[in-house]
């Protein structure tokens, strides 16, 4: 259970009316981290994605998605309809994100192609999903008792303060599964939002760059509205995906067969 959430809270709400809350400058890294999870990320959400594919010569694939997020106590799920264009159209993504650390995240992936739904495996989840520079790992949140984490500076990324994080897994299992060696990243202050992260993949001497670059408050939810992660060996750029979400709405009736893989494999 998250015991930081009454505090993350007061924090948030001081920070958005400009108040500097002296807690907040003796936050260790591990307790911003914390506040990073608690921090409030709505419920009972829909939203229209638009993923767009470029690799290295500049060319590029658009996918047009359909995604609903739901809280369950402290899990969350998630399922994402890929509406097109044909190649993808009725493939669908499901995702159990569980709060308790000891719990494995359960994922499984429909492809209309084989007409069944997959469950991705641990070892399966460093690799790339749908083709894009985000992995199965990057779609839940990472067990914080699996990760060292250190504070190396504060800094500014478009203009709002951030602390700079290291984050090193603590087992060779959890570099395996999430496919990185180390992390750095930037954490607004103001909101506790990743707004920026470098990740240090394991295999091929790449590195993946993470860039919130718009990022707006809906119903009172800080939401992030386009990314990119930016796959680069050297200073070669070798892949970059960009993600865009519109028709961003809280609070939706959302049942909770809709989050079931026969859902899944129905579609929508």
């Amino acid at each position: 259970m998250r015991h930081t959430k009454l505090l993350s809270t007061l924090l948030l709400a001081l920070c958005g009316l400009g108040i500097a809350h002296p807690a907040a400058a003796e936050m260790s890294a591990r307790e911003i981290m914390q506040a990073v999870e608690d921090r409030d990320d709505g419920d009972n959400r829909v939203a229209d994605m638009t993923m767009m594919l470029i690799d290295k010569n500049g060319d590029n694939r658009t996918r047009s998605i359909r995604s609903y997020d739901k809280e369950k106590g402290e899990d969350k799920q998630r399922i994402m309809f890929f509406l097109s264009p044909a190649d993808v159209k009725d493939t669908a993504f499901l995702t159990y994100d569980y709060d308790a650390y000891e719990a494995d995240d359960d994922q499984w992936l429909y492809l209309p192609a084989l007409r069944k739904s997959k469950r991705i495996a641990s070892s399966d989840k460093s690799g790339s999903f749908m083709g894009s520079d985000f992995s199965y790992s990057d779609m839940t949140r990472k067990n914080l008792d699996a990760y060292d984490f250190k504070t190396l500076k504060e800094d500014e990324v478009r203009g709002s303060k951030v602390w700079m994080i290291e984050s090193l897994p603590k087992s060779k299992e959890e570099i395996e599964e999430t496919g990185y060696e180390k992390s750095i990243l930037f954490v607004r202050q103001d909101n506790f939002v990743v707004v920026r992260a470098v990740h240090w993949v394991k295999d091929g001497g790449r590195l993946k760059y993470l860039d919130v670059t718009k990022l707006e408050q809906i119903d009172g939810v800080w939401t992030i509205l386009e990314m990119t992660m930016t796959t680069k060996k050297g200073k070669a750029t070798l892949h970059k995906t960009e993600l865009s979400f519109a028709n961003v709405k809280y609070n939706q009736e959302l049942d909770e067969q809709m989050f079931t893989v026969r859902r899944l494999e129905k579609g929508l």
